[in-house]
């Protein structure tokens, strides 16, 4: 059994990085991230956090990518590494 936490990345830190296990998305904006390599199985790095919360930005692919609430609450992880 593997202790592996799954969280949606908005609720992922600063520095934390994880695999992409699935998208609640639908439409435009699910082809739109599926394009950007928002992928399940692609790894994901939170690189900073608005003063706010709200967006994000997180690297994907050799890409830096900023997300809203909305879009980030969707996607799901599990945790690889936590800082």
């Amino acid at each position: 059994m593997t202790n592996t936490k799954t969280v949606c990345l908005y609720q992922a830190n600063k520095g934390d990085t994880l695999k992409i296990t699935s998208l609640s998305l639908e439409g435009v904006m699910r082809r739109r991230l599926l394009d950007l390599g928002f992928v399940p199985g692609a790894v994901v790095k939170v690189v900073r956090r608005s003063p706010l919360g709200d967006p994000i930005a997180f690297r994907v692919s050799q890409t830096t990518i900023a997300l809203r609430k909305e879009e980030s609450m969707r996607i799901e992880g599990e945790l690889i590494t936590h800082e």
